[in-house]
């Protein structure tokens, strides 16, 4: 009988870790999964997907070496997935310092770990398109020039090109997913999809009056997050470690995934305002607010449009998404439905 290989996923406990961990599970891996100990709290998504004994579960601070490497030398891991960062952008400009201290050095802390200690396990970085930014190029693709505008995806840069270092130079299987936004049910109620799609269903049951959201022009590439975590998968599967774009290829902005929402839960609505400020979704049968913009949630940095190019992965790992955006919103939707008390 082939021996069952074991993989580390930090941030297991968050939307993409759970996801992962479901997936490896049924892959036969034996999964070690990680988090701060302060996320002891949220580990509602592993009981949702019924994984929760099925997993080694170890608390881990990126922030430590000493705990990176005590875990090296606890396990011998064939893969590790970091996916574990402080990772909403809005957060990131509050505290720079712990961003880049967890979302940069702790990638670079698992790359010495890997280098000393097992220089054999493959790993993957979690990478991101907000990399991109201010884009320079219409369609980004893994030779998109980056231009990051936040502590976030400055963080997130330097764990890329940490992770491209220690493969060029000390020949270590270190590769990063260039992820695009991705969404599920299990995404965190402070990011702008599940607050849109919670707001509504408050105020659809009367806890809720309007919702409040920043920059609703904004437009970025969103896919379901539940597919995107076999694509980390496939890069550790791969012949040579590469870097791959992961995106559906098609654009949508904010205001469009609050209008796709409004009529999925049958909400008959009209944009009322000319400037981007004043501008108000309102209740056509009632004439209530329903979203108002809110200046608190502008970045001090915008990024406006993000687009990502996922033909080398298509072709080379043989990956695409299957959601459209309009089944992803009836994904979340429904299940927010099902769950929300």
């Amino acid at each position: 009988m082939a021996k069952k290989k074991i993989a580390l996923i930090t941030g297991v406990s968050g939307q993409d870790g759970s996801y992962l961990a479901h997936f490896l599970l049924q892959k036969n891996y034996k999964v070690i999964g990680s988090d701060r100990r302060s996320a002891r709290n949220t580990q509602w998504r592993l009981d949702r997907l019924g994984i929760m004994d099925k997993l080694i579960y170890e608390e881990l601070e990126l922030g430590e070496i000493f705990e990176i490497q005590r875990l090296f030398k606890k396990y011998n891991f064939d893969e590790v997935y970091n996916l574990a960062a402080q990772s909403f952008v809005g957060s990131s400009f509050n505290s720079p310092l712990n961003t880049a201290n967890i979302t940069a050095l702790g990638v670079l802390r698992f790359l010495e770990c890997i280098r000393t200690i097992s220089p054999k396990t493959k790993f993957y970085q979690a990478s991101s398109s907000e990399m991109f930014g201010d884009v320079l190029e219409k369609i980004q693709n893994e030779k998109t020039p980056f231009n990051p505008q936040s502590p976030y995806a400055i963080s997130k840069m330097f764990g890329h090109f940490a992770t491209t270092n220690y493969r060029l130079s000390y020949n270590l299987f270190a590769v990063s997913g260039i992820l695009f936004n991705h969404e599920s049910p299990f995404r965190g109620e402070e990011f702008v999809t599940r607050k849109i799609i919670k707001g509504f269903i408050n105020i659809l049951k009367g806890k809720q009056k309007f919702i409040e959201l920043g920059n609703i022009e904004a437009k970025r590439d969103w896919g379901y997050a539940k597919e995107y975590v076999e694509a980390m998968w496939k890069m550790l599967q791969n012949k040579s470690p590469k870097d791959y774009v992961i995106s559906t290829g098609k654009t949508y902005s904010v205001k469009e995934f609050v209008n796709e929402v409004a009529r999925y839960l049958n909400f008959k609505t009209k944009w009322i305002g000319k400037s981007s400020l004043n501008k108000k979704l309102i209740h056509t049968d009632t004439n209530k607010v329903l979203v108002k913009i809110n200046k608190k949630f502008f970045r001090p940095a915008e990024v406006n449009f993000l687009k990502g190019d996922f033909s080398k992965a298509r072709k080379e790992l043989n990956w695409k998404p299957k959601t459209d955006f309009k089944k992803l919103v009836k994904i979340m939707v429904d299940e927010e439905l099902k769950y929300s008390n």
